[in-house]
């Protein structure tokens, strides 16, 4: 099991950019794989983006490709999303997840596949 603790939420106008992190706890975090989800008010949480345990493999929801990236980073036990052309339809809690993939390269983009979760960041972008 890991702790997942998301920081970097914010207030940005459209067109900005922000980096959330989510710092893991737990020596095991480099054999997850990971995600990032978001929830807006009122709707469903949504995949973000998926990364593998090694960084190799990711994956984006469709509307975030070309503007976000995932990254990992498991010698500092974190997990990133670098979100760039940011939209007043960006804003949402996002919360980061993981799941133990026993080193495989699998790649989980739905939610029910996470057993770890962490409170989630306030993002919110302005027009």
């Amino acid at each position: 099991q890991v702790q997942l603790v998301e920081s970097g939420g914010g207030l940005v106008q459209a067109g900005g950019s922000l980096r959330l992190s989510c710092a893991a706890s737990g020596r095991t975090f480099s054999s997850y794989a990971m995600g990032w989800f978001r929830q807006a008010p009122g709707k469903e949480r949504e995949f973000v983006a998926a990364i593998s345990w090694s960084g190799s493999t990711t994956s984006y929801a469709e509307s975030m490709k070309g503007r976000f990236t995932i990254s990992r980073d498991n010698a500092k036990n974190t997990l990133y999303l670098q979100m760039n052309s940011l939209k007043p339809e960006d804003t949402a809690v996002y919360y980061c997840a993981g799941t133990p993939t026993y080193y495989s390269d699998s790649l989980y983009l739905r939610g029910r596949d996470y057993g770890n979760w962490g409170q989630g960041t306030q993002v919110t972008v302005s027009s």
